[in-house]
């Protein structure tokens, strides 16, 4: 688990080792036990290593091929490297390490692009063909690792992170009001938009190319991998697709046990995690695992429950392991914010903070952690959602009730308010096109409710998987901190796609026979009730953990911040946002954004969401634009 970055010229001018040397800085905290750089004209690669598999000096980067026609700088973990090794190995291939590095070096040149899709893992790298003058940039098929680029001023840069790009001296900063408005319709962006113009993110499942024989030529973006969620047509036996789905877990998660440093998980108290746990502890006796929980005398209503750290220690005894919790309290928000919005770049889905201190912990005892992340995309985990949509009328009809349900910031009847300082630069983004956009690739004849519920797994999995993935990666590579998740296992991911949508959820059945006139209590408790998903996952866990883990309701690692922003933190929030003269007004509206943050303070409606964005970016503009 490394950084990388790389700079091409597209004028044929030499690149800079100076240029390249900040770049690779920049992202130094990635990769601490080593740096790397490669120029050949006007091409240059830079390496930062954090060492995992092979922390010997012949797994350094960037790594070049015995033939020297390929360099290669790279990010991630391949867990199905050993047996690629042996194949290419069987094709005349010569190894000089034992790091997964060189297998995916050799595997492009054997294969090309077509390694891809043979490859089980994270990754993102960027592999130079020096015969074809070729340049290819590469994302794993969910979007665990990311990688950036942008063409400015007759250069190309990429990298890990998006400060690799912004460190040039000569790269233009300038704030993508379009992205800003999607950000600020779904706390999350679904193009491959940042909030930096010219500055882009290589979409999950796809590869880029650049041919440098073409000064000045465009890159092109192509899609290798997508998710398909789809019921099956045969005869379905519970039993067996429940041993399947233990067979299949157990084999992931082994998989992503390969390390040749120390390994820990996470244990927030859920059942994935703790099943997670579970199978690794088995490998690892008194396995390291590690909780964040929050500090709930101020919390009320259903914020009462945020707290799973009893349920985390229960669990941690039952699988005796090394257990470290740290407790969070109102002021730590305010307190990481700055160190928040440098390493996040641009924000994502919920409030990421939680998740900067919980890597922070682990990083103190391991390199590398396991994550629940995934389980319940895959196999269904918020029925509430998914039964919102489930009785449109046509695909159309599903969007509208979707889209409206997913516009989780500012009301749309408002956004053309918010953002009137800057209608110009935001003229024909259409919020409701960005969503159904995203749906381009799928088929979207929908015939049956599981087929809507389906509609509804792929478009969480592309959107909210990927946020939390982007979150993921650069909070934990924030302390030196590889995050592993086993959910995202090829085989496992394969089989949760073809699972039966009736061995998912338990109420679908009720839910498709009720009137969707009928707004009164009945449809209510299905829309709340937290228990109904993630089904077969429930049964299969079962075998591993409690069954008072498997049977609770679904719960988010969320903080208390309702309450926080009316309480402990208001004075931090009318500070920043309300009594001074804050950034964000330099593009959005004072008076409409100020009634929402009112509608909070005043208990009419719950927007913390918001106000945590809208702090987010103040702290992001001043890091980042100032």
């Amino acid at each position: 688990m490394c950084g990388i970055a790389g700079l091409i010229d597209l004028t044929g001018a030499p690149v800079s080792p100076i240029t390249l040397q900040r770049m690779t800085d920049s992202i130094a905290h990635r990769g601490p036990d080593g740096e790397g750089s490669w120029i050949d004209g006007n091409v240059g690669f830079g390496h930062r290593r954090l060492a995992i598999i092979d922390l010997s000096p012949a797994a350094h980067q960037p790594m070049i091929s015995t033939d020297h026609r390929f360099v290669l700088t790279y990010n991630g973990e391949i867990y199905n490297y050993r047996e690629l090794r042996a194949e290419l190995q069987a094709a005349g291939y010569w190894f000089s390490s034992k790091s997964d590095t060189e297998v995916v070096l050799n595997a492009f040149a054997h294969w090309g692009t077509d390694a891809l899709l043979k490859f089980n893992g994270m990754f993102a790298f960027a592999i130079l063909d020096r015969a074809e003058r070729r340049l290819t940039i590469a994302r794993d098929r969910y979007g665990i690792k990311p990688v950036y680029y942008a063409k400015q001023g007759g250069k190309f840069a990429f990298g890990s992170e998006q400060k690799a790009i912004l460190s040039r001296s000569d790269f233009r900063r300038e704030m993508n009001m379009r992205a800003t408005l999607e950000y600020f319709t779904f706390q999350n962006i679904f193009t491959d938009q940042t909030l930096i113009k010219d500055v882009q993110l290589l979409p999950a499942g796809h590869y880029a190319t650049l041919e440098l024989s073409e000064r000045g030529a465009d890159l092109s973006v192509t899609k290798y991998w997508d998710y398909k969620f789809t019921e099956p047509t045969e005869t379905i036996d519970r039993q067996e697709y429940v041993d399947e789905l233990d067979r299949l877990f157990r084999q992931a998660v082994n998989r992503q046990l390969v390390s040749d440093v120390e390994l820990g998980s996470y244990l927030s108290g859920g059942m994935d995690s703790g099943s997670i746990t579970a199978i690794a502890a088995n490998s690892f006796p008194y396995l390291k695992t590690f909780t964040c929980g929050f500090d709930l005398s101020s919390a009320s209503g259903v914020e009462l429950a945020y707290d799973e750290r009893e349920r985390a220690e229960a669990m941690s005894a039952l699988f005796k392991t090394e257990h470290y919790e740290m407790v969070l309290k109102a002021g730590d928000m305010e307190r990481c914010l700055p160190s928040l919005a440098l390493h996040l770049e641009e924000p994502r889905v919920g409030q990421s903070y939680p998740n900067f201190y919980a890597a922070k912990l682990a990083s103190k005892f391991v390199k590398v952690v396991l994550s629940g992340s995934g389980g319940d995309e895959l196999f269904g985990g918020y029925p509430w959602r998914y039964y919102r949509a489930v009785g449109a009328q046509g695909f159309e009809e599903y969007i509208d009730k979707y889209y409206q349900f997913w516009s989780r910031l500012i009301p749309n009847s408002m956004l053309a308010r918010v953002f009137a300082p800057v209608a110009d630069q935001v003229e024909g983004v259409w919020t409701r096109d960005i969503f159904r956009d995203v749906f381009l690739s799928h088929d979207n004849e929908l015939s049956s409710p599981e087929d809507y519920i389906n509609h509804s797994l792929y478009f969480e999995a592309k959107t909210f998987l990927h946020g939390l993935f982007v979150v993921e990666d650069k909070l934990s590579m924030a302390h030196g901190l590889e995050s592993r998740v086993p959910f995202m296992d090829n085989d496992l991911v394969d089989f949760a796609m073809r699972c039966p949508v009736g061995l998912k959820l338990n109420s679908l059945a009720d839910v498709v026979k009720m009137n969707e006139n009928d707004v009164g209590r009945k449809t209510q408790r299905y829309f709340q009730k937290t228990s109904d998903g993630k089904q077969i996952l429930r049964d299969m866990m079962s075998r591993y953990i409690p069954d008072s883990v498997t049977a609770a309701a679904k719960q988010g690692f969320s903080s208390p911040d309702a309450s926080w922003f009316k309480g402990e933190s208001i004075d931090f929030v009318r500070r920043t946002l309300l009594e001074n003269d804050a950034a964000i007004y330099q593009f959005m509206a004072r008076g409409p954004v100020e009634d929402l943050i009112n509608d909070h303070l005043s208990s009419r409606e719950n927007r913390r969401l918001l106000i945590w964005s809208l702090l987010y970016i103040e702290a992001w503009f001043q890091e980042t634009m100032s």
